[in-house]
């Protein structure tokens, strides 16, 4: 698994004015809090931390939190981003206890999928239901993915929640909150025809059809000259 280590220092100036002045100096404001200690503000490096997020491990992983010569575990709690320019506004870490289980989103990754029965051998295509989901494990067993197998799935078939192939400690917070176990992941069907396809098929349709109309009239008019 990924290491990451996000450094910060402590905040004492806060408000939206401090908040803004910190992001005009292109520092982000944050906290870190939870494992039954004192909420902490922090400031952090803008920079740093986008160049962090552009590793899709970093949102599903235990990170190394340095404030000053305190180091403590955290992981990505919420991002809060610019509605229209990429910047970041702010950032919640969450401690971790090491016996405590905890709730993360995960991304899924989908293997084989041009070699899925239901597309090598039925002309399918894939639909993605879902990309990520929420799961409950310890610390330790945190998983950066969970992995869905296309191989073996045939056209008109669907790969459902329950069949998830799950890491040991994982489990699926839904499932454990009595969410619906059919909930489908992804699914192979046959390919919609294109609107270029339609046209093509409405145009010869249309062309039949007025060549069976002048048949007619040009019967219909030898029939009338004889």
């Amino acid at each position: 698994m990924n290491q990451f280590e996000l450094v910060a220092e402590k905040r004492e100036d806060v408000g939206k004015g401090a908040s803004r002045r910190l992001r005009h100096a292109n520092k982000i404001p944050g906290i870190v809090y939870g494992a039954d200690k004192e909420p902490i503000m922090l400031t952090l490096d803008h920079n740093v931390v986008m160049h962090s997020l552009e590793n899709e491990a970093f949102y599903s992983s235990i990170l190394t939190l340095n404030v000053g010569k305190d180091s403590e575990k955290v992981v990505l709690k919420d991002l809060q981003r610019h509605p229209y320019k990429n910047r970041l506004m702010h950032i919640d870490l969450l401690r971790i206890n090491e016996n405590e289980a905890l709730t993360m989103r995960v991304p899924i990754h989908f293997i084989n999928e041009d070699k899925a029965k239901g597309v090598k051998e039925g002309g399918g295509v894939i639909s993605h239901v879902m990309t990520e989901i929420d799961i409950v494990c310890l610390p330790k067993d945190l998983p950066e993915y969970i992995q869905v197998d296309m191989l073996e799935v045939g056209l008109d078939e669907t790969v459902h929640i329950n069949q998830l192939v799950l890491p040991e400690g994982v489990q699926i917070y839904s499932l454990l909150h009595g969410g619906d176990d059919s909930q489908p992941v992804a699914a192979i069907h046959a390919p919609k025809a294109s609107a270029a396809d339609d046209a093509e098929d409405a145009a010869a349709e249309e062309a039949a059809a007025e060549g069976v109309v002048e048949g007619e009239e040009a019967k219909e008019a030898k029939d009338g000259e004889s």
